[in-house]
């Protein structure tokens, strides 16, 4: 695929590369990750910028006692490597794990070095998702820090069943692991069998198989109980 090819099938992309280099524009690779592939490693060196034109990823942190923290999940469009590269690092500082196919336009550290320091659009465009993703982390942190698990859970479903189109479903299944919730949530698993079962207990979640049940009727139960606090 070219780069031409690539702002023709995701045009949103465009704005991106408006004021980009000419000599840049032969140096450069776009790259099809499937789904639960590890594009950009923790602790490794960093020797290119992507930017995710389309799929969507996961930003995790790996400890050495192996567990591992979600830190956020972000859509396109995504950047690759921005914050390291930015802040005059080296290595990476988190992993970043595609949960879909994602389609990533790559060039080298040096090559985007020179670029942003020749597009102030660029940089702009790559400050402001910096800014929205501390924001986010920063808010979402608090969140974790002040309320108490139950309110975490519900808001979780609350969000997850919003997304799934509750209100025309009628109901909506968590299809997920607790190993999976607990990295999302940052709980462990028995906080989080414990949430379940006083949530299912005052009436607002099920449990079918394992998995969480959410029914149309609990989601507007959850959602008048907290709904203030949901943005």
């Amino acid at each position: 695929m070219t780069l031409e090819e690539l702002i023709e099938t995701y045009p949103e992309v465009e704005t991106y590369f408006k004021n980009m280099p000419e000599e840049l524009k032969t140096r450069y690779t776009i790259r099809k990750f499937p789904p639960g592939t590890i594009i950009h490693q923790k602790d490794y060196p960093l020797d290119y910028f992507g930017i995710v034109c389309s799929g969507d990823n996961r930003v995790i942190n790996e400890f050495e006692n192996g567990n591992v923290f979600m830190i956020e999940k972000n859509e396109p469009i995504d950047f690759i490597g921005e914050v390291t590269i930015l802040a005059e690092k080296p290595f990476t500082s988190v992993s970043i794990e595609t949960l879909t196919e994602c389609v990533v336009f790559m060039i080298s550290r040096e090559d985007f070095e020179m670029w942003i320091a020749q597009d102030i659009h660029l940089l702009r465009l790559v400050a402001h998702k910096i800014a929205y993703k501390l924001y986010r982390s920063s808010y979402n942190r608090g969140a974790r820090l002040f309320y108490p698990p139950t309110f975490l859970f519900l808001d979780y479903m609350l969000k997850f069943a919003s997304a799934h189109n509750i209100e025309k479903k009628g109901e909506v299944i968590l299809r997920k692991t607790r190993e999976g919730i607990r990295e999302e949530l940052g709980m462990t698993v028995k906080t989080i069998n414990r949430t379940i079962t006083k949530l299912k207990e005052d009436g607002l979640i099920d449990t079918r198989k394992g998995k969480v049940v959410m029914s149309l009727e609990q989601y507007r139960m959850a959602r008048d109980k907290i709904g203030y606090y949901v943005s």
